[in-house]
């Protein structure tokens, strides 16, 4: 597969106009599609925004050529599996080709205000899969012009299709960075996307795909593989890391963050958080090359898709400094 970076908006971060101006900025500077999370609320207050992604997704849509992917949403809380296939359904249609469909299992900080039960880690990653079955037989029944219905441990769906769609619906990547789910991933996803991380776990995140992949009869060498990496980029050094530590602490926090709820209460926790945290973690420098060196250990390891997020809101610098200085040396 051929390489291609593209930009991660942060909607936690900047209003929907800015984060629309920066991802037409990034294209014009040699990046090549969009990525963006479906919150509901920022990690911390000092970050601010919370844009509907879908919205985002299609007013990007319309003053870019590059690919689209809420990376991504969770399709079994806040959202039925139904709805989150429409509104894939409908993005594809209006923009062929060039969407795909991020879904996780969803985190506290965005499901929970609904005010309904949060369970634990693995009827999560049950119920996502089960979300996952509704919206593939879905998109494939509506592409056939049936009906489809369902009556599962977690969801129902009365006979209905999506009468809107694509010619071909659009891939589905499941985002995740543990071993058990990362098997089932490569069994019933077309992908797999992940956030930086040291290389021997992503090695084996990659194996465990690559094993579901072939339970299911395909090539895990063909599955795209979508990596978020976050960094912190500035004109000096000081200024990158005062960037990390106030809009990016979740950053250097070293714990699962899926439990937590509150914007509140990730900040209380930020001023727990020390330079020495992102270590491993997250590259903050004011050398380009510091961060192409990094950004090329994930090439060399199999990613054919990485989205970059800079951590400050010196957006526009940075992807002027990276157009220029960083995608041109990076080799497939």
């Amino acid at each position: 597969m051929s390489l291609t970076i593209g930009y991660a908006a942060a909607l936690e971060q900047f209003h929907p106009t800015e984060a629309v101006e920066y991802s037409v900025q990034a294209e014009e500077h040699g990046f090549s599609g969009v990525m963006a999370a479906d919150h509901f609320q920022p990690w911390t207050p000092a970050q601010g925004q919370a844009g509907f992604v879908w919205n985002v997704l299609t007013a990007v849509a319309e003053r870019t050529a590059g690919d689209l992917g809420p990376g991504v949403t969770a399709p079994t809380f806040r959202w039925h599996p139904a709805m989150v296939a429409q509104a894939s359904a409908t993005l594809a249609a209006m923009y062929p080709g060039r969407h795909w469909l991020g879904l996780g299992s969803g985190e506290a900080l965005n499901e929970h205000i609904l005010g309904q039960y949060w369970p634990e880690a693995p009827e999560r990653i049950n119920r996502m899969f089960e979300a996952i079955e509704i919206i593939r037989k879905l998109f494939a029944n509506s592409v056939a012009g049936k009906d489809t219905k369902h009556s599962g441990n977690y969801y129902k769906l009365e006979s209905t299709r999506l009468w809107t769609m694509p010619e071909q619906a659009p891939p589905i990547f499941v985002a995740t960075g543990g071993p058990v789910t990362a098997k089932r991933a490569g069994k019933h996803a077309d992908g797999l996307i992940t956030v930086g991380a040291p290389i021997e776990k992503i090695a084996g995140l990659f194996e465990k795909f690559a094993a579901g992949a072939k339970e299911a009869g395909k090539d895990a060498d063909a599955m795209p593989k979508v990596l978020q990496l976050h960094l912190s980029w500035a004109a000096t050094d000081e200024e990158a890391l005062t960037n990390a530590m106030d809009q990016w602490p979740n950053g250097g926090m070293k714990f699962p963050k899926a439990d937590i709820r509150s914007p509140f209460d990730f900040a209380a926790m930020a001023k727990l958080v020390r330079e020495e945290d992102f270590a491993g973690r997250m590259v903050i420098s004011a050398d380009p090359d510091a961060h192409r060196a990094e950004i090329q250990r994930y090439v060399d390891l199999g990613f054919d898709r990485i989205y970059l997020h800079n951590v400050g809101r010196n957006q526009t610098d940075w992807l002027q400094v990276f157009g220029r200085d960083v995608l041109p040396k990076l080799a497939r």
